[in-house]
């Protein structure tokens, strides 16, 4: 291996590490899937614990969920993302983020619509709703069902159920981090900062833009997992497929 492939996949993989995505715009794209290069990169990949996921405009890094030296606890994740107060408080924004890719991530028309419209924030509290209510009502059934499914279902229903809902009486601040639509912005902030949405306000009513990257992380990667149909197993309820327009 001499010297110019190394400097070139190096190249490559610290603009991956920097931006997460690159795409056929960029000069390392091009670079990287020259034969030499590529193998390089996977190498190097492969070496600290994250991976390469290759779409036809696209090239995504992502770390391993075990094993990374660019692994993050959750202390790091605080330290990033002032808004995840505690553990039930980032076990709640993961349910958030879970209900979202499950609503974008239906046929070819949804996704098309999505892209296109968005979803606010608040068809996306109601669809969380709508599944934390379905919880609550099987673990009064089956207490167990929590463990079967290895999720803190029960501290995410409480902690969600006496979570302040916003009004719009006098004095009350719209969307703060202690209300639903707070959790609700904060964790559409989370997939915002790693660039996988875009977030407009129009007409005082807050939309996420799911970006061709987040399709592409699902199609490529999340599909990949029996974990990820599972959980979004979980988050679809009965009246998802005569749900109304996402976008309102």
């Amino acid at each position: 291996m001499n010297a110019e492939i190394i400097k070139k996949a190096s190249a490559v993989f610290f603009a991956l590490l920097k931006e997460n995505v690159i795409d056929e715009s960029s000069e390392q794209f091009h670079a990287y899937y020259e034969p030499e290069v590529r193998q390089t990169v996977l190498m190097l990949a492969d070496e600290s614990g994250t991976y390469i996921i290759e779409s036809p405009k696209r090239i995504h890094l992502v770390v391993q969920p075990t094993g990374s030296v660019f692994a993050t606890n959750f202390t790091h994740m605080r330290d990033k993302h002032k808004q995840v107060e505690s553990k039930k408080h980032f076990h709640l924004l993961s349910v958030i983020v879970m209900a979202f890719l499950a609503m974008i991530d239906r046929n070819q028309a949804a996704k098309i619509r999505t892209k296109r419209e968005g979803i606010t924030y608040y068809a996306l509290e109601r669809q969380v709703n709508e599944v934390i209510t379905t919880w609550a009502a099987l673990l009064k059934e089956k207490p167990t069902f929590s463990e079967e499914y290895m999720i803190d279902m029960d501290e995410i229903v409480t902690t969600w159920t006496y979570m302040e809902v916003d009004t719009d009486e006098p004095g009350h601040k719209k969307g703060n981090k202690r209300t639903r639509i707070g959790q609700i912005a904060n964790a559409m902030r989370l997939l915002e900062t790693e660039g996988m949405i875009v977030v407009l306000d129009r007409d005082d009513i807050p939309k996420a833009f799911p970006k061709t990257e987040l399709f592409e992380r699902i199609e490529y990667l999340y599909h990949d997992y029996d974990r990820y149909e599972q959980l979004k197993e979980l988050m679809t309820t009965r009246g998802d497929e005569n749900a109304e327009n996402p976008s309102h």
